[in-house]
């Protein structure tokens, strides 16, 4: 049976286990945000901020234990001291949301540190010993509250991936609706359409998208026909060069595309491809054709064999099988693929750029960058552009998830009936 020492050992506040997790975190951003300092040559703030970093890590090291108040008493004074670095930080710099964000990784974890070290439940564990029934009220409130701190923790990460996501496009945006060419300014300072009018009626960038979609959905239709029966065949069957041949599909996937640039102009030289659709979708075929294959090899060898071997049974050919049986199955792997195929046609540059030499051949990617000269940089036209060649992607992408979800639900109704 467990006695009472080993019981009373266990229980450690939900706030003292959460901060020696989140400190970790903050002294590690702190550190990161560091580098701000270094690039604007802000020496005093540096010198604060490093120091911010070290009391962080001392807080870490000295939160409280068990009947240890002197230890709970320095651990309230470092975060004092942490919440002071932060608002003498914060009033020294001129204030922007950045600079905010960047000081509230000192000035929250300080107040959370004073608020939750100064609280009953810390101060009664460190100045005296518990009795067993306030240990077994405390670990029921650890398991009750320690769910809503990790859920917090959860979400307050995922808000910050997402910011740091969003911004550049929310930046991108505000160059493409701002007048004029500038990269700076406030967002939503101004208004205009000037831009998504100009890229809109330009001939040339619909005949840029044509040759995207053209080039694209080419390369995605015949990379899959080709990827398919190739995957099946290397998961089903077994031939005389089929490890060399995986093996030499993987082999060509680790040298970059530069390497093999020069043999693909003189090949497509050669054959006439140049300035063609058609020599782009077979040089894109190409390089994204083994990673095709890989993807669906490793799919098919998912699938049950046994469900081949039942409709052999039922009287089906080899052919049949793959049709009936396998394809379906396998048809969210075959729509990631195709959007893989899609998007390394949508977005290539090397390639097109060095095939093509007429503009009526451009690709979107080649056409954007021909925005961008060497007199003059149409940043706010680049910007509506770029946003204008994203929706398709997007649009594609929804309607890949939003199958591939109504493929599941029905595969997972057809397995409970």
């Amino acid at each position: 049976m467990i006695n009472e020492k080993s019981m009373k050992s266990w229980y450690v506040p939900i706030e003292i286990l959460t901060l020696r997790r989140w400190l970790i975190v903050a002294v590690i951003a702190n550190i990161l945000l560091l580098t701000i300092d270094v690039l604007r040559d802000d020496f005093n703030n540096l010198i604060l901020g490093v120091f911010g970093c070290v009391l962080l890590a001392s807080l870490r090291i000295s939160l409280p234990e068990v009947e240890q108040k002197s230890r709970r008493n320095i651990s309230l004074q470092i975060s004092g001291i942490i919440v002071g670095i932060g608002f003498i930080r914060l009033i020294s710099m001129q204030l922007s949301n950045f600079n905010i964000w960047a000081q509230s990784w000192l000035i929250i974890p300080g107040l959370i540190s004073l608020y939750w070290i100064s609280s009953k439940p810390i101060s009664v564990w460190t100045s005296r010993e518990l009795s067993i029934s306030a240990v077994e009220y405390g670990l029921k409130r650890n398991s009750e509250i320690g769910g809503i701190y990790s859920r917090i923790a959860s979400h307050v990460t995922l808000i910050h991936f997402v910011v740091l996501t969003l911004i550049p496009l929310i930046w991108i945006f505000d160059i493409a609706i701002s007048p004029g060419n500038a990269l700076g300014g406030k967002i939503g300072d101004s208004f205009s359409d000037e831009h998504f009018s100009k890229i809109l009626t330009s001939n040339s960038f619909w005949t840029w998208m044509t040759n995207s979609l053209i080039v694209s959905i080419g390369t995605c239709l015949l990379g899959l026909t080709i990827a398919i029966p190739a995957g099946y065949a290397f998961s089903r069957y077994k031939f005389t060069g089929r490890d060399f041949s995986m093996f030499s599909f993987l082999l060509v996937q680790m040298f970059p595309g530069i390497i093999i640039l020069v043999p693909y102009f003189l090949v497509m030289k050669t054959l006439g491809l140049l300035n063609s659709h058609l020599g782009l979708i077979l040089a894109y075929c190409v390089t994204a054709l083994p990673l095709c294959v890989w993807m669906l090899k490793g799919f098919f060898d998912t699938v049950p064999r046994e469900l081949e071997e039942a409709a052999a049974l039922d009287g089906c050919n080899q052919f049949q099988i793959f049709t009936k049986v396998v394809l379906p199955l396998s048809l969210p792997a075959v729509a990631v693929t195709a959007l893989f195929s899609f998007l390394a046609a949508w977005n290539e540059f090397l390639l097109a750029l060095t095939f093509n030499t007429s503009n009526d051949m451009y690709t979107l990617p080649v056409g954007l960058a021909s925005l961008i000269s060497s007199t003059g940089q149409a940043w706010g036209d680049f910007a509506a552009a770029s946003l204008l060649v994203s929706l398709p992607v997007a649009l594609l992408f929804l309607c890949i998830i939003k199958q591939m979800k109504e493929n599941i639900m029905i595969c997972n109704i057809s397995t409970f009936l």
